[in-house]
């Protein structure tokens, strides 16, 4: 579970939840929401702050298990995981995503013609 990942990786670099939240812009009852497993699929902008503040990355936050275990489930493959954390490490947000998802379903909805 990511949250538990997230909580042993705060407590390791000393960080109180007051001050990761404070140090990554996350809120604290949002941060408590993730860590106690109440909110499960935090976004991952959200990911990218947490990992950033406690000197880690996305994929780690996500650790391998888990990961394995969504990405069967939601039978996609990590190419995608990859890309999609790409993406974000470049700084696309949702709405660009949404955007681009979008404006893909016009053009295949319409034959390719603009």
């Amino acid at each position: 579970m990511v949250g538990m990942r997230i909580k042993r990786l705060r407590i390791e670099k000393g960080f109180s939840i007051n001050e990761l939240s404070e140090k990554a812009g996350v809120s604290k009852s949002y941060l408590s929401y993730i860590e106690r497993g109440i909110q499960q699929n935090p976004s991952l902008l959200v990911l990218s702050r947490l990992a950033k503040t406690l000197d880690t990355d996305v994929e780690d936050l996500l650790d391998q298990t888990e990961k394995s275990e969504e990405v069967e489930f939601m039978n996609v493959d990590s190419e995608w995981i990859g890309l999609v954390v790409d993406a974000i490490k470049t700084g696309i947000t949702k709405e660009d995503f949404s955007y681009y998802l979008d404006f893909i379903k016009f053009k295949k909805k319409n034959g390719g013609k603009d």
